[in-house]
């Protein structure tokens, strides 16, 4: 089986994305096939590697994105305002593109957040004519400079620290509050991260870093690294391990802490998957629908279908490979599922599960049987899926 090695960068139990080509920004509309929507910029990652495929495609689809914070992604729909500036989109060699939208604006064709939509201020429900589409799973990861000592901290640490300031919370050593580095109270990060520690949403301290990649920014440039905290998307932390570094998290039930993956340098959402680790949250795609709950606009039905799997998908759209190498967790490699958002979990099996794909794919390795067909595979996992034994 031939292994298509990730470039990307996450994290067992322990007591900057690239700018955008500007010149010449061409209007989103005039693009081929567009599907123009808005979110949280900690997608932008997945986004860029779905965008560039769909851009590949005979028929042509352009995935434009408006990075801003995920509860606009509905709020948007509940004010009814339009988008105007400009937006990212990106080219069949996955290059970030400018593009810019009407001066009178334009309605989203959908939205994108990665946190339940009723813990954004003024939200109670999902406006009626509006299709809710989960996505894969997104963990937020805690961060300091890779020059920082620091490998673990606890819910309770980050309830003083977030939810006093750093100067009052006296956690050392996150004493300073010019290094505490925060969102705001519409981004899912934030929220995440808010209801993991217990800190009332809103009530959250910190310096807002504004977008996900300026996270990384303060806090990988940070002047006094063993001051700095953060967190950003698992996604985005990965793609700059170079200049920080994910703490363990230890939740409040816990003993010890765990990060993403098994071990601080592995790639497999070990303990993401099953359970161990606490923050995370599974993308939310949001578009008009009609009676029957299919997404009315064409090029967005194709987008969020691919990116979700609500959509039959060509057997030569790479969407398992592109969730997988992003870093995200398709939902049929993980063990345990939440109905509330970042509360208890219990144990699930997917009705056609690629975990055993996943860890080949994100490590270049499984513990599982190699298989051309089912006769191959063992009446302990029988199904021959994705070129692995898996159990059903």
């Amino acid at each position: 089986m031939q292994l298509v090695r990730r470039t990307l960068g996450v994290v067992s139990c322990v007591a900057v994305l690239a700018g955008a080509r500007v010149a010449s920004a061409a209007p989103c509309t005039d693009l081929p096939n567009p599907t123009i929507g808005l979110g949280g910029s900690a997608a932008k990652p997945l986004l860029s590697l779905f965008g560039a495929e769909l851009a590949a495609l005979p028929d042509p689809v352009t995935l434009v994105f408006q990075a801003t914070t995920s509860c606009f992604g509905i709020t948007a729909y509940i004010d009814e305002s339009t988008l105007t500036g400009t937006a990212s989109y990106w080219d069949v060699d996955g290059v970030e593109q400018i593009c810019e939208l009407p001066v009178v604006g334009v309605v989203p064709d959908y939205g994108l957040m990665s946190i339940a939509p009723t813990l954004c201020e003024g939200v109670t429900a999902v406006p009626d004519g509006l299709g809710e589409f989960i996505g894969p799973v997104t963990p937020w990861s805690l961060i300091v400079p890779t020059a920082s000592s620091q490998t673990t901290i606890s819910a309770e640490a980050v309830y003083f620290v977030y939810g006093f300031g750093a100067s009052q919370g006296m956690v050392s050593p996150w004493t300073i509050d010019a290094e505490l580095y925060a969102r705001n109270a519409t981004a899912s990060s934030q929220i995440a991260l808010a209801i993991a520690a217990g800190i009332p949403i809103g009530k959250f301290k910190g310096n807002d870093t504004m977008t996900a990649s300026a996270m990384v920014t303060s806090v990988a440039q940070s002047t006094s690294p063993e001051n700095a905290l953060g967190f950003v998307g698992a996604e985005v932390a990965d793609l700059n391990r170079d200049t920080v570094s994910t703490l363990a998290f230890q939740a409040y039930d816990q003993t010890c802490g765990y990060w993403p993956d098994s071990t601080p340098t592995a790639f497999d959402k070990q303990n993401v998957r099953d359970g161990h680790y606490f923050i995370w949250t599974p993308y939310r795609f949001y578009a008009p629908v009609d009676e029957s709950g299919v997404v009315i606009h064409d090029a967005t039905r194709t987008a969020v279908g691919y990116l979700t799997g609500v959509e039959p998908i060509p057997e030569d759209f790479p969407a398992l490979d592109l969730t997988i190498d992003n870093g995200s967790v398709p939902r049929c490699a993980m063990q345990v599922w939440r109905d509330e958002e970042v509360g208890p979990m219990y144990s699930v099996q997917a009705d056609a599960p690629c975990g055993c794909y996943y860890e080949f794919r994100a490590t270049g390795t499984s513990s599982c049987a190699e298989c051309g067909d089912d006769s191959e595979c063992s009446a302990d996992a029988p199904v021959c899926r994705n070129g692995f034994c898996e159990v059903i």
